[in-house]
C-alpha cells in the first residue's frame, strides 16, 4: 500500500477514470476497490481544494457500453461525461471469453476485435479528456518483435497508431516479449512492468518448502530471447542460471514461423535442483513441456513455471498430463489476462494476483508522482526474502 501521507503532494493530472473493456470488468472491479480504499483513508488538508475535486469517489469506472450490430459492426459510448478526465483504458486483447453475434451466430472476440474497441473507446472521448492512459497487460501483436522479410510489425504500427492517430499518452505492458517495440513511439510514454516480485510472493507462499540458495535452486531460461528477464530473477534470489538455445529450421516456415529442432542446455548442474522456468507466455505450451522434459532428463528435481501470460491455445490436456506423470509440479501465471473457469480448477495452476499493482501504477500516475520506486522493487523483494532466510 503507498504511504499515505505522501499521496497529496501533487496535484492530480486531472480527475481519475477507468474504462474497462469487455472481458476487463472483473480485473478493473478490483482495481477499483484498491483505489477507492486508499483514497478514502486519506487526510489531507488539500482535499476541499478546486484542485482535488472529485479526488474521492465510490467508484472511478466511468459507464462506457460497447454494442454490436447484426452485421458484426460495433461502436462505443460513454453515458457520463469524460471532460478534463485522466482516463485508464484497460483492455486485453486475449480475453477469447467474450463473444459478441453477427448474422445469427456467437463469435470469440478476437485481438483485432478487441483492439478496435479499445479505439472506439478513445474516439468516444472525442477529445475532451485531459490525457489518455492504455493498459495492455499482453500487446497486442506483441509477439512479432522484429522483421526478418516482407512481413508486417503490426505491434509498432499500433503503438504509432495509439499514440500519434488517437491521442495516447502513456502506455502500461507487462512482460513484453521485446520491450524494444517501444522505440516506434520514442516521445511517448511506455512503461514496460515485470511481474518478478508478484511471481516470487507466490511461489514463497504456495511452495513451503521451496529452499532459495544456489544448491538447491536455479532458474532457466526456455529461450535466448528470455534470457534477460532470467538474469533478473537469478540476481535477486541470488541462485545459477541456465539457459536453453533454440535450435530451429530456418529452411522452412510452418504457421508463420521456423520450427523448433531441438532444445540444447547451457548451463550449471541441476541434478538434484528445484527448477524455476521462467518465460513471458505459454502459448501452445509444446515447447515448455520439451524444456520440463529436458530437465527431467538432466535429473532436475521439481519443475515450476512462471509465466505472466497463460494462453493455453492448445488446451489444457497435455499439461494435465504433465502433471500427472510428474514433469511439472505447478504453473504461475497472472490475472492480467484470461483465465478459464477449467484452468482455475487445475491442482496445478496458481494465478498471481496483480491487482494491487496495477492500481499502484494508476494511482500514482494521476497523482503525476514518479514510477520509479514501483518499476524497481529489488529492495521489496529483498526485504521479502529476508523473512524467509530460515528456509536456507
Amino acid at each position: 500500500m503507498p504511504d499515505l501521507s505522501q499521496e497529496l503532494t501533487n496535484i492530480p493530472v486531472g480527475s481519475l477514470g477507468i474504462v474497462a473493456l469487455p472481458g476487463c470488468e472483473e480485473l478493473a472491479k478490483k482495481v477499483d476497490d484498491y483505489i477507492v480504499s486508499w483514497r478514502r483513508d486519506q487526510v489531507s488538508e488539500h482535499k476541499t481544494s478546486i484542485a482535488f475535486s472529485g479526488y474521492q469517489k465510490d467508484s472511478y469506472i466511468l459507464d462506457c457500453r460497447f454494442h454490436r450490430f447484426g452485421t458484426g459492426e460495433g461502436k462505443a459510448v460513454f453515458h457520463e461525461s469524460v471532460r478534463g478526465y485522466d482516463l485508464y483504458f484497460i483492455v486485453d486483447v486475449f480475453n477469447y471469453g467474450v463473444t459478441y453475434n453477427m448474422y445469427g451466430k456467437d463469435f470469440p472476440t478476437s485481438p483485432d476485435d478487441h483492439y478496435a474497441n479499445l479505439k472506439r473507446a478513445i474516439a468516444a472521448t472525442a477529445g475532451k479528456a485531459r490525457r489518455l492512459n492504455v493498459i495492455m497487460p499482453m500487446l497486442y501483436e506483441g509477439r512479432q518483435h522484429k522483421r526478418t522479410a516482407r512481413e508486417s510489425l503490426d505491434c509498432a504500427l499500433a503503438l504509432q497508431e495509439l499514440c500519434n492517430l488517437y491521442g495516447v499518452e502513456n502506455i502500461i505492458t507487462f512482460d513484453a516479449h521485446d520491450p524494444r517495440v517501444q522505440n516506434s513511439i520514442p516521445n511517448k510514454g511506455f512503461e514496460n512492468v515485470a511481474t518478478t516480485y508478484q511471481m516470487i510472493k507466490a511461489l514463497v507462499k504456495n511452495v513451503p518448502d521451496l529452499v532459495i540458495n544456489k544448491d538447491k535452486l536455479m532458474i532457466i531460461s526456455p529461450d535466448e530471447g528470455g534470457l534477460g528477464r532470467c538474469i533478473y530473477y537469478s540476481t535477486v534470489l541470488g541462485v545459477e542460471l541456465g539457459m536453453f538455445y533454440k535450435r530451429r529450421d530456418y529452411s522452412v516456415i510452418v504457421n508463420g514461423r521456423n520450427p523448433i529442432l531441438a532444445h540444447e542446455f547451457l548451463g550449471d548442474n541441476v541434478e538434484g535442483k528445484d527448477v524455476i522456468v521462467v518465460d513471458d507466455m505459454i502459448s501452445s505450451g509444446d515447447s515448455m513441456l520439451e524444456v520440463a522434459s529436458k530437465l527431467k532428463e538432466l535429473k532436475a528435481k521439481r519443475i515450476f513455471v512462471c509465466s505472466a501470460f497463460g494462453l493455453f491455445c492448445n488446451g489444457l490436456d497435455a499439461f494435465d498430463k504433465a502433471y500427472a506423470d510428474g514433469l511439472i509440479n505447478g504453473i504461475f501465471t497472472t490475472n492480467l489476462i484470461y483465465r478459464s473457469p477449467e484452468l482455475a480448477k487445475r491442482e496445478w495452476f496458481f494465478e498471481v494476483n496483480m491487482s494491487k499493482y496495477v492500481a499502484l501504477l494508476i494511482d500514482t500516475l494521476n497523482n503525476d508522482k514518479s514510477l520509479s520506486e514501483l518499476l524497481s522493487p529489488v529492495d521489496r523483494i529483498e526485504s521479502y526474502l529476508a523473512r524467509y532466510a530460515h528456509r536456507e
